[in-house]
């Protein structure tokens, strides 16, 4: 007889999320909440406290919460509607954009492209190691438009090919000699993660649920756009991307200094790697077609007409790489981490809309809100807290997706009523929401599968997670600052 294979149910974390949970169910529920937006304040508060917890996985708790949420009859005493409600949020299209992106980012690895374009930067920049740097910085630049999961990005396509040039100069943790060239490599390849992620809505998957959350927030009076949020984020996520190998190079710098011999191992492998194949061209071909629709540029010459949703371009992407082949049905099957975001994604989505429709948002807003005002400070110094506060808030989150959930909407609500002006300060919190991934080396799943690698001390991440997280920061406010101020966004 088989052996069952191990559960994934962590039996004492999944206990204190229940209690958590059943006690803010049993305090008494303050004036201006009714009882079902209290319930479930509660089931959400325990939810968040199990994705924290790692009871079990993001996906399997977010079932946990549908049922939680259509058996309990919080959102109506109608079983039918129950169930409407709890299942609701997946007709969400922006839900749709991250799993179908999800989906097509994996023809980046099937197809070897991802890997021929950070080789090809390699090759350009590496005769210095902080040539490389810059190299693997772009890579990451450049596939993040289409690449929602920035795990697959950093962790699956970027660092492997760090690891292989690190490795060709001997130096490994084995060897005891990661301040060689590995240390500042292995920082690079993780700190471009936060900075792309920032700057595209399909950089990251919490990016869509930051959008939801602002155009809930706003009453809808701002509902970001793919080519908004990309052209605001453009020039203070370019001034990053330069800074950020300089800054890991000033704290951590590299034995090796010159790297000739990286200019010719990237070409070997480019050289190894072929021509480009009918794959890898369709793939390349899908990438620009996506680029184009989501930034709108056919109705900018053509007319409004010509104008896609994003989703439905999502689609269009994943419809042509299915046909030609490039993609097999069994390939986006196979892709769990597409199928897993659809599910917890949903649920999150749907919870953080009904504390919203039942009025516990605006009640815990308000009360923050309230404590700000009895400071005295003026709006500028408020919404700063305010930002400050969210970010560093992180080093107690294992998870952006339930760090945003958690608190964005809230925050977003009482900066908008403290006098910030409004698309300034939405567009701030949705950078600060991938600034936060710097911090720590459980922040997002990138950051476990560098650390892990073994070239990085923690003591050491720790320092380059806050120095960057200060220096993006700083960058967004003054430079996103100054550019949203051009842009007419305040």
């Amino acid at each position: 007889m088989k052996p069952s294979s191990k559960s994934d149910f962590n039996l004492l974390p999944a206990l204190v999320a229940i209690a958590i949970g059943i006690a803010i169910w049993f305090i008494p529920t303050p004036e201006g909440v009714s009882a079902q937006g209290w319930l479930m304040l509660a089931i959400f508060v325990a939810t968040i406290a199990a994705i924290i917890g790692k009871a079990m996985p993001i996906g399997a708790i977010s079932i946990v919460a549908i049922t939680v949420v259509a058996v309990s009859g919080v959102t109506s005493d109608n079983p039918g509607t129950a169930i409407r409600d709890a299942l609701g949020s997946f007709n969400n299209s922006l839900i749709w954009l991250i799993a179908i992106a999800i989906m097509i980012s994996r023809g980046l690895i099937k197809t070897g492209l991802g890997e021929r374009i950070g080789y090809y930067f390699i090759a350009i920049f590496g005769k210095r190691t902080i040539g490389i740097g810059y190299g693997l910085a772009l890579s990451e630049l450049v596939i993040a438009p289409v690449t929602p999961s920035n795990t697959a990005r950093g962790g699956a396509i970027i660092h492997p090919i760090m690891l292989s040039i690190a490795q060709s100069y001997g130096c490994t943790p084995d060897n005891e000699n990661t301040n060689k060239i590995g240390k500042y490599l292995a920082l690079v390849n993780y700190h471009a993660n936060p900075i792309t992620s920032a700057m595209f809505i399909t950089a990251t998957a919490p990016n869509p649920l930051t959008v939801k959350l602002i155009a809930d927030a706003t009453g809808s009076a701002i509902s970001l756009s793919w080519t908004t949020w990309a052209l605001a984020m453009l020039l203070p996520g370019l001034v990053a991307i330069a800074l950020m190998p300089l800054m890991i190079y000033l704290m951590y710098p590299p034995e090796i200094k010159a790297t000739p011999d990286a200019v010719s191992f990237a070409r070997e492998r480019l050289e190894r790697l072929g021509k480009l194949t009918r794959d890898e061209g369709i793939m390349l071909g899908v990438f620009v077609v996506l680029l184009l629709l989501w930034a709108d540029i056919p109705a900018w010459i053509f007319g409004a007409s010509y104008k896609l949703n994003a989703t439905t371009t999502a689609f269009v992407g994943l419809s042509i790489l299915l046909v030609t082949g490039v993609l097999t049905w069994k390939d986006a099957l196979s892709e769990k981490s597409a199928w897993d975001t659809l599910v917890w994604f949903g649920a999150l989505v749907m919870m953080a809309t009904q504390l919203n429709e039942l009025g516990v948002i605006d009640w815990f807003s308000g009360a923050i809100q309230e404590g700000i005002v009895s400071t005295g400070l003026a709006w500028p110094a408020s919404t700063a807290l305010l930002v400050l506060v969210f970010l560093y808030s992180h080093y107690f989150f294992a998870s952006t997706t339930a760090h945003i959930t958690a608190m964005m909407g809230a925050f977003l609500v009482v900066g908008l009523g403290l006098g910030a002006p409004p698309m300034a300060f939405v567009l701030m919190m949705a950078a600060t929401s991938s600034i936060m991934m710097t911090l720590t080396h459980y922040a997002t799943g990138t950051s476990p599968v560098i650390f892990g690698s073994g070239y990085v001390s923690l003591s050491e991440w720790w320092k380059a997670g806050f120095v960057m997280s200060l220096v993006n920061l700083i960058i967004w406010i003054v430079v996103g600052g100054l550019w949203w101020k051009l842009l007419g966004y305040w």
